[in-house]
């Protein structure tokens, strides 16, 4: 069986890389694509020294900065990578790499991150944050991503099986595309997290920091819990504006080493997790600390923390609050230590390692494995009659 694998793009080690790092480890001897590659050389362990073949996207001017610009472009691109000689065809995507063209003697399977969020129920979002409701240039990009819906909706019919991330992303993709998918949740590296059960007397969140995270809000909340301590570890466009918003209770700082940050998490009275997120890697990992997290109840949140509902204590793992506003913050921080003494780091760790690498390969391979055997044993024989 020849494989290839389909990337988006290749720029750093986040969420989806770490998924393309377990489908490598299931499938050493596929074949590598994505749009560009701009991975630094002493980076690429996760990768397995592979080559990587990318489009005319990695060529053109300023791309390693500007990539995004080219969005308009993405979709020829996807579609020049020549994929004729390979009987299984992964696409990892998050944007355009279900877009590759396949045959019907191919099988084509889709591990989706989300359908295009900024083309689909996130655009207006996302148009706001990046000022673009209104003028020129903000009617291009509104035409732009018109037509990538046009594009997306059509290369939908060309995976034969999608892959989501959350049971929250398979309701997406049938809203989407109408289509059903089988949800298989990405690995979350616990083994890098040892478990503490002694805790120190602050909260910890940590993100990248742009506008939907919501780490100003958090901030701002502890403007009115003065006698609580938070730690905020992460940058991004917003940094500036966050620090300016912490008060003498607040310590921002900025990007840290992953051994800096798996220390705050263990040491952590609680993780506070304010975005509606696909999945959220950081509150997993906070888990795998026994770290509780005090969470947004929306999104793939719900489906990686076991909220407290009153009645579970025994095996909650944190809690949530309804609205992402500052008093319904406050307000589950507040019972939050009124059942602080009860939620067992142990339970923490017990519930993040569902989530662990080897979960996610063996459902993976099993997964795949089993489509490709249904997809053989199924295959038309004779293209002049209608496939079965």
């Amino acid at each position: 069986m020849k494989i290839a694998i389909v990337h988006d793009w290749l720029v750093t080690y986040a969420g989806a890389e770490r998924v393309l790092e377990q489908m490598l480890d299931c499938y050493p001897h596929a074949d590598l694509f994505s749009l560009v590659d701009f991975i630094p050389d002493d980076k690429k362990g996760f990768l397995k020294n592979k080559s990587v073949t990318t489009s005319f996207i990695q060529r053109l001017p300023f791309a390693k900065k500007l990539y995004r610009n080219y969005l308009l472009f993405m979709p020829l691109a996807i579609e020049q990578f020549d994929l004729s000689s390979y009987d299984l065809v992964i696409s990892s995507s998050h944007a355009v790499a279900k877009g590759v063209i396949t045959g019907p003697s191919q099988l084509h399977l889709c591990m989706c991150y989300s359908p295009i969020r900024y083309a689909w129920d996130l655009q207006h979002q996302y148009l706001k944050e990046s000022r673009l409701t209104e003028g020129l240039k903000g009617w291009l990009v509104k035409y732009v991503l018109h037509k990538i819906r046009i594009w997306d909706l059509r290369t939908a019919n060309g995976v034969d099986s999608f892959i989501a991330i959350s049971n929250f992303i398979s309701s997406r993709i049938w809203k989407v595309y109408r289509r059903k998918s089988h949800v298989i949740y990405p690995p979350v590296n616990v083994n890098s997290f040892g478990l503490c059960r002694e805790k120190k007397e602050f909260y910890l969140t940590a993100s990248r920091m742009v506008p939907y995270k919501k780490i100003d809000l958090i901030v701002e909340s502890f403007k009115d819990l003065p006698e609580r301590k938070l730690v905020v570890i992460g940058d991004g466009p917003d940094f500036a504006k966050i620090k300016t918003l912490a008060g003498p209770n607040v310590v921002i700082m900025g990007h840290q080493p992953n051994e800096v940050l798996s220390d705050y998490l263990k040491k952590a009275k609680a993780f506070i997790f304010a975005a509606e997120e696909d999945f959220g890697i950081t509150p997993m990992e906070a888990q795998a600390c026994g770290t509780p997290v005090i969470a947004y109840g929306k999104g793939g949140a719900l489906e990686t923390i076991i909220g407290f509902n009153g009645e579970n204590i025994e095996e909650a793992t944190g809690l949530f609050f309804e609205s992402q506003t500052k008093q319904s913050i406050i307000d589950a921080i507040l019972m939050f230590e009124k059942t602080l003494g009860n939620i067992s780091p142990d339970k923490c760790r017990l519930n993040a390692i569902r989530f662990s690498p080897e979960y996610f390969r063996n459902e993976f391979k099993e997964f795949v494995d089993s489509a490709y055997q249904a997809f053989k044993a199924n295959r038309p024989q004779n293209l002049d009659h209608e496939p079965v």
